[in-house]
């Protein structure tokens, strides 16, 4: 990746979902300009995993994907059903059973205070990822121009440290129930 840098086809070198080892690694063979991560308040394991510590002692780029918790921070989804069949998220441990009923307990408290604040409960999320530092680019994904809008009023909302604290509180980093992923090494193929 380092020599099409230096030949002119490659711009900047990323990574997405490095360990902090390979972050360093990376970036002694050339410099890493972003690396990519699920980080949102239910999911806040580069925060935990030296990743977050890693990318800024580099002076490294944090583009976070997913910020609104694919799309449950947003207070939107209230039930299993609101899924299609071919939804990914209807397969997700976090969106099953009793993994659920909690994740949707945690959502109730972000509401609560994105209420208290004026905002909605996406723009609180993506406000609280905002002010976690100016190395951080929240990528959240929207289908239609009224939730980008939305979204763009994040950048409206000023959080206390009271009020950063409480949501913390609410979302330690190991807050949301349910894996990640589901584990896809039973698939039939």
């Amino acid at each position: 990746m380092a020599e099409l840098v230096f030949a002119g086809k490659v711009r900047f070198l990323g990574l997405s979902e490095a360990s902090a080892e390979n972050v360093r690694r990376g970036h002694r063979v050339h410099p890493i300009a972003a690396v990519q991560n699920e980080w949102s308040l239910w999911s806040r394991d580069l925060e935990t995993n030296d990743q977050l510590a890693a990318a800024r002692e580099l002076g490294i780029g944090i583009v976070a994907y997913s910020p609104l918790g694919r799309g449950f921070l947003t207070g939107a989804i209230s039930g299993p059903s609101d899924f299609a069949a071919d939804d990914f998220r209807a397969h997700s441990p976090r969106f099953q059973g009793v993994n659920f009923a909690k994740n949707l307990a945690l959502v109730r408290e972000v509401e609560r205070l994105a209420r208290r604040l004026g905002c909605t409960p996406a723009q609180l999320t993506l406000a609280w990822l905002l002010a976690r530092g100016d190395d951080i680019v929240p990528i959240p994904g929207t289908k239609r121009v009224k939730y980008l809008e939305e979204n763009l009023g994040a950048l409206d909302v000023e959080l206390r440290a009271s009020e950063r604290a409480a949501l913390e509180a609410a979302f330690p980093p190991d807050a949301a129930s349910g894996a990640r992923y589901a584990d896809m090494s039973f698939v039939n193929r």
